[in-house]
């Protein structure tokens, strides 16, 4: 038994064969050709100071913020169906298509028709008004050069302060 190093096939310091002729754990050596080099490891963490982490409440790269429609914002870039706009310096449009109209529900007219032999106290029946919002609100926005619209279809008042919110909240974060 001897407790020192044992010769490779060229004797004392010469290399095994192996991986690129180093010996090397999971790589074999290759059957012809060049050596294959092994993947590039990442790099080694610098000595100093650690790297700048982001203030505390900030969102990290790309979580996303909000939605609108079709338009996704994240903390670092504006995603949609086209692809991705800069979030800084974004200009957001938002145009509201939508009405709301107020109409008399057909069942008020049937319970005026029925009651109306009572004393006419059928007719308060006609008082009765049913609010119907109709329509949609579109979202314009514009960053490096790039446009994108998307149409939100809306049924009711707070619906569209919803999104009127959500295009200024985007506003807030994209100066």
């Amino acid at each position: 038994m001897t407790d020192g190093p044992q010769p490779g096939p060229g004797g004392f310091g010469a290399p095994e064969p192996g991986y690129g002729g180093v010996q090397g754990y999971g790589y074999p050596a290759p059957a012809y050709g060049p050596p294959i080099q092994p993947p590039a490891m990442p790099p080694a963490p610098a000595y100093g100071y650690p790297p700048q982490a982001a203030p505390a409440g900030a969102p990290a790269p790309g979580t996303p913020l909000v939605s609108i429609g079709d338009i996704s914002v994240l903390s670092d870039s504006i995603m949609t169906p086209a692809g991705a706009l800069p979030l800084r310096g974004a200009v957001w449009t938002v145009t509201d298509m939508s009405r709301t109209e107020e109409k008399i529900p057909p069942v008020a007219i049937v319970l005026a028709i029925l009651f109306f032999v009572f004393c006419l106290l059928g007719l308060l029946f006609l008082l009765m008004k049913q609010k119907v919002t109709t329509g949609h609100v579109q979202v314009n926005v514009n960053s490096g050069g790039r446009f994108h619209s998307t149409m939100i279809p809306v049924s009711s008042p707070q619906a569209v302060a919803d999104i009127m919110g959500r295009v200024n909240y985007a506003r807030s974060v994209s100066m």
